[in-house]
């Protein structure tokens, strides 16, 4: 059952047509204890109570303390990135899920195992040609764009993935 998070309307909207079951809109800012909660417990009721079995988190900061608090036993946390900030998270919380916070750093990844990023790509290419995943680009920015394409990135409006065209 995937579940997506995000903090705007047309972002689930998105989340929902590229395969969410459910949606939980979460506040862009102030995240407050009370907020966390909120957060929190929605997850924890779109899946009756069991807790979610995988966290994909890119956002980081305040999100991830209660996105912790909704996971399964055993389940797995996968810290993305950070594009809110660093959260502080207690780490009370694995012990007593027994769950596994993982990093998940694409960049050092290639670099420390060049042949398994090799195979994972000949692996994602096959899919493609099969038709089992269709990458979804919202918006294309020319080379020349590229500052614009980062400011859609830090601004938080991009809705889906941005592309930089390398090509004319």
């Amino acid at each position: 059952l995937p579940i997506s998070a995000a903090s705007t309307e047309e972002k689930l909207e998105l989340c929902s047509q590229q395969g969410a079951d459910s949606t939980v809109l979460y506040p862009r800012d102030n995240m407050n204890t009370d907020s966390q909660k909120e957060f929190s417990n929605k997850l924890k009721q779109l899946t009756e109570k069991k807790g979610v079995d995988v966290v994909f988190d890119p956002v980081g900061g305040a999100y991830s303390e209660p996105a912790l608090r909704a996971i399964a036993w055993k389940g797995r946390y996968l810290v993305i990135g950070f594009t809110s900030s660093i959260p502080s998270i207690p780490l009370n919380l694995a012990l007593l899920k027994g769950c596994q916070i993982v990093g998940v750093f694409w960049g050092n990844f290639c670099m420390r195992e060049p042949a398994v990023n090799a195979a994972n790509f000949q692996e994602l290419f096959s899919m493609f040609e099969t038709g089992k995943i269709k990458p979804f680009a919202v918006k294309m920015f020319a080379l020349e764009d590229t500052a614009a394409a980062i400011a859609t990135l830090a601004n938080r409006e991009a809705v889906g993935k941005v592309a930089i065209s390398i090509r004319d």
